[in-house]
């Protein structure tokens, strides 16, 4: 899809899977950067479009289902379809935790339930060298900052996509697929009460799988102000790569 003309506003069509996963703080950054949202909830009812065709990007955001499994929400199928066909004719797409899971599997990718069991709260993943070539994040610290929370993990990247970030833990922690649509196995937008409500939901399961949920919370609250600080940058980049523009000081080929 070409971008909106000069001076126009662009438009991001949001897809949710769940109440508690909304897009969070990029319903305040993404505006900010020039790029409005129109959200949709498939789970209240909402019906995806086969292709995005009135928007300029696609944001999928996280959400309790399984990416590898269809059945686990009536919609998967069709979201699935949507990136897809997004990838393919080139719209900027941005792939948050479920979202990033699901761009994988749209194009080749595969999603398993993680081996090493849950990640969650605030942790560190290291950006890998490509990344330097990144129009998002070419010039982001080694280390970022992030909040996991999820159960599942991308354990192949679709054929040809580029390794952008990694963990110790699990590799697959940010990839870009082509030239312009972005997964993210972690989130990026999660303000304090959205993450205190995660975390009190999951308190037993966290309890039986050996973790202390009021750590958790505590340790992942005080690092919310530094993801933000790094994050909203990349997502105002991201905008800029809506508007057509390339965000990097100086042309850099895409590795």
């Amino acid at each position: 899809m070409n971008p909106s003309p000069a001076g126009a506003r662009s438009r991001a069509l949001v897809v949710t899977h769940d109440p508690a996963e909304g897009p969070g703080l990029l319903a305040d950054w993404l505006p900010a950067a020039g790029l409005d949202l129109d959200v949709l909830a498939p789970y209240a009812g909402d019906v995806l479009p086969e292709r995005i065709t009135g928007h300029d990007a696609l944001v999928v955001m996280g959400g309790p289902q399984q990416a590898y499994d269809d059945a686990s929400a009536p919609w998967l199928r069709a979201t699935k379809a949507l990136l897809r066909s997004a990838v393919a004719d080139r719209v900027p797409v941005l792939g948050v935790c479920l979202g990033a899971q699901l761009l994988a599997e749209a194009t080749g990718g595969v999603v398993e339930p993680g081996g090493s069991g849950p990640e969650l709260g605030a942790r560190l993943v290291a950006k890998r060298d490509v990344a330097g070539a990144d129009p998002l994040v070419w010039d982001t610290p080694m280390s970022w900052i992030c909040v996991q929370w999820h159960w599942d993990v991308v354990t192949e990247l679709p054929p040809g996509a580029t390794l952008l970030a990694s963990s110790t833990r699990y590799p697959h922690q940010m990839f870009r697929v082509g030239d312009r649509a972005w997964g993210l196995q972690f989130h990026v937008e999660t303000p304090a009460d959205v993450f205190r409500g995660w975390v009190a939901e999951q308190a037993d399961a966290l309890r039986e799988a050996g973790g202390d949920p009021d750590a958790l919370l505590e340790r992942t609250l005080v690092e919310l102000p530094e993801v933000a600080a790094l994050w909203r940058p990349v997502c105002d980049r991201f905008a800029a790569v809506v508007r057509g523009e390339d965000p990097r000081p100086r042309a850099l080929p895409l590795v």
